[in-house]
């Protein structure tokens, strides 16, 4: 009897769970990637990668049949964002579990989104979209300022920024319209060239969630803050929220709306949210697991394991996210003051052995180059601790904290004379 496979296709910050997980599950996972020497973890721990473009269907379709002549192909998924509606088209051309891929190329397009939640009539931010300066000056006047700036393709904050004024404005629209907030040779790289267009916002203040959704339940909503703005960087997320009964009820019932305005509803989505006088805002509806450590976070906090059970909904096995203790998790990230060179950690040791700390990860090693670009790039690890209590989680969280002291050379700076 031929071994079952996985076949994941491309990484992200949560592929080496689901890695570990398929193994749990008995499953063998195989990685198809465009550059599988990106990821380090696969030569550590000698998990097969494939190299294959996988910008290109018929590609991806040819080396799934090949590998279905070896193996008993169980499922097919991803973990990015860029990639999840070709996951669908596979999962679609082998008859196998996934999510619909129209739904998540509308939903990944943040113009399309945005139209389809306001036709439904979720609460999102007043919006415009625009393709150049002049357009964005124009839009940018109908809302009023203060607006945020944002490319219709993209994740992780990438080229998200608030701009409070007309000088801001102007220079983040010369940023984004030469398309420096994507990286070279990416899929998204290639969609921005074919039609660069900008979403113009309205500025939805107030503290920020985040829905953790499995199919159509709603695990748990996170409370979200950021680091200093104008730029939208992660700071710290807690599993569950300080919210009242009501408060939790309505942000769930906006977020399931969201689910039935896009058509998701099948798998992981995760959904960031405003709260504004009006309410819950919806900021952006990702039909994806949150990136790491959130999955973790949703685990210690309840003991579901999303992962896991995203991958047996994968394989059509009985899936359960049914909570097992209600616990407080949170992850600070570890945020760099200065671009420069890093220089040494400490700390980080004597941190993780604190009880009540989950994880101490960390990004770079030393001499590595910081050059932040106000996304979720910019940070250079996060610290995780779980207790029963909020007060007890921030005050283990605190003491790891001020054990890790880290030091940046800042870049020499060359007289122009």
């Amino acid at each position: 009897m031929a071994r079952q496979a996985l076949i994941l296709v491309e990484g992200a910050s949560n592929m080496l769970r689901y890695l570990q997980a398929a193994q749990r599950l008995s499953l063998h996972p195989i990685i198809l990637s465009a550059d599988p020497a990106q990821y380090d973890y696969l030569a550590a721990e000698s998990y097969e990668a494939i190299r294959v473009d996988t910008d290109n269907l018929d590609a991806l379709i040819r080396e799934c049949s090949r590998l279905g002549a070896t193996y008993d192909i169980a499922g097919i998924t991803g973990a990015l964002e860029d990639f999840y509606a070709t996951v669908g088209k596979l999962c679609r051309h082998f008859d196998l579990p996934g999510p619909n891929p129209a739904s998540i190329e509308r939903c990944c397009d943040k113009f399309a989104q945005r139209q389809l939640l306001a036709q439904a009539g979720v609460p999102i931010p007043a919006y415009r979209v625009a393709a150049n300066a002049r357009d964005i000056e124009s839009c940018a006047a109908e809302i009023g300022l203060p607006v945020v700036l944002k490319p219709t393709v993209g994740s992780g904050s990438s080229g998200v920024r608030l701009c409070r004024n007309v000088d801001e404005l102007a220079e983040h629209t010369t940023y984004l319209l030469g398309g420096k907030h994507v990286p070279p040779s990416s899929l998204k790289q290639r969609k921005w060239q074919s039609s660069p267009r900008i979403l113009v916002e309205e500025c939805a203040q107030g503290p920020q969630y985040c829905a953790a959704i499995m199919g159509n339940e709603v695990i748990g909503i996170s409370a979200c803050d950021f680091a200093s703005p104008p730029h939208f960087v992660s700071r710290e997320w807690t599993y569950p929220a300080l919210l009242t009964d009501d408060e939790y009820g309505r942000i769930a019932d906006v977020s399931l709306s969201c689910l039935q305005a896009l058509g998701l509803g099948w798998g992981p989505t995760n959904i960031d949210l405003s709260w504004t006088k009006r309410g819950p805002v919806v900021i952006e509806v990702n039909p994806r697991l949150g990136g790491a450590p959130a999955p973790q976070l949703v685990e210690l906090a309840y003991g579901v394991d999303l992962v896991t059970e995203h991958i047996k909904l994968v394989i059509g096995s009985e899936w359960d996210v049914r909570k097992r203790h209600s616990d407080v998790a949170t992850a600070r990230f570890l945020i760099p003051d200065r671009d420069g060179i890093f220089d040494w950690v400490d700390g980080d040791s004597q941190a993780a052995a604190i009880p009540g700390i989950a994880e101490v990860k960390l990004y770079l090693k030393p001499k590595a180059l910081i050059v932040r670009k106000g996304d979720y790039r910019d940070s250079i690890g996060y610290v995780v601790a779980a207790s029963a209590s909020h007060a007890r989680t921030e005050a283990i969280l605190q003491r790891a904290i001020g054990l890790i002291g880290w030091s940046i050379t800042p870049f020499p700076k060359f007289s122009s004379s």
